[in-house]
């Protein structure tokens, strides 16, 4: 067996059209720009490459980019103020603060902060909770792309057995609540889980967020099982000054050889992360205005 390479890339394209089309509808018929505010404290490598790739999408789709970049030392309650401006500014309808954050600035506090209607990552207490009880919620953006490429390839995800591996707040807690809610069984599994091997096996599901590389092989997954790879690794180079290759927290060939469709690292999930941001604050933008919010592009 061959796996079918779910293409997240190719995906992510796809719903950053709907966005565009959604976008240029609010213009024309309600004229309304929906606007996300980006902040970022500190010169972290990886997070200035995040905020850049999320401006540049944001702006192509039609929507507004409103950048804040502070410095690393800055203090809790300037960050504080700032995040009280954008719950304010009526053209601001996305507000996302890049973490990780420095050490001393309390991440619960400011995420908190965040008006939830405005909390695009969904990681305010507020969308939890709604989302853990089955209501309209801010959905996380990672978990949010998993559930529309699992919807796209299955159609109805009703009855399937599901494994989560990993029970992070950001992916693995809001992924099975999103698999709940289309009526899979749901299993959390993690570091301390009884013969993981086994509990996988069963699954028609996997979805691995550990961020272990190459942890789950091939042996692990159900003949014709969907695999979600959320991990991105670097191994170590195998030359001194080069860069080692990303790989997931599945070991991609011996998985692929087994499943019936898997998500490629890289490819996969992560180009679906920034395309469900964009959704995520168009619907924000059509629950702040009360008019329809996209279809396709919520949870």
């Amino acid at each position: 067996m061959s796996a079918k390479v779910i293409d997240g890339t190719a995906f992510a394209a796809q719903v950053r059209e709907k966005v565009a089309t959604h976008v240029a509808g609010l213009k024309e018929v309600h004229g309304i720009t929906p606007g996300l505010a980006v902040v970022l404290v500190g010169e972290d490598p990886a997070s200035q490459v995040y905020v850049r790739a999320k401006g540049k999408q944001t702006v192509e789709v039609g929507m507004a980019s409103f950048e804040h970049r502070l410095d690393a030392a800055t203090s809790e309650a300037v960050l504080l103020d700032l995040i009280a401006r954008l719950n304010a500014d009526p053209a601001v309808h996305g507000i996302l603060v890049q973490l990780p954050l420095p050490a001393h600035l309390d991440e619960d506090l400011v995420i908190n902060a965040i008006d939830p209607a405005k909390d695009v990552d969904g990681f305010h207490i507020s969308n939890v909770g709604l989302l853990a009880t089955g209501q309209k919620a801010m959905v996380p953006c990672t978990p949010l792309g998993c559930l529309m490429m699992l919807r796209a390839h299955h159609g109805s995800l009703s009855g399937l057995e599901a494994v989560v591996i990993g029970r992070s707040n950001i992916v693995g807690k809001p992924m099975a609540q999103l698999l709940l809610g289309d009526s899979c069984t749901v299993t959390i599994a993690h570091s301390r889980t009884r013969d993981l091997p086994e509990v996988v096996r069963r699954a028609d599901i996997v979805v691995a967020a550990v961020g272990r590389p190459q942890m789950v092989p091939g042996d692990w997954i159900k003949p014709g099982a969907t695999v979600i790879d959320v991990g991105i690794n670097r191994l170590p180079p195998a030359e001194e000054g080069a860069k080692g290759r990303l790989v997931g927290d599945c070991d991609y060939d011996s998985c692929a050889a087994v499943a019936g469709a898997i998500t490629p690292v890289p490819g996969g999930v992560g180009p679906m992360t920034i395309a469900c941001l964009l959704a995520n604050t168009v619907t924000a933008c059509c629950r702040a205005h009360g008019v329809p919010e996209p279809e396709g592009l919520t949870a």
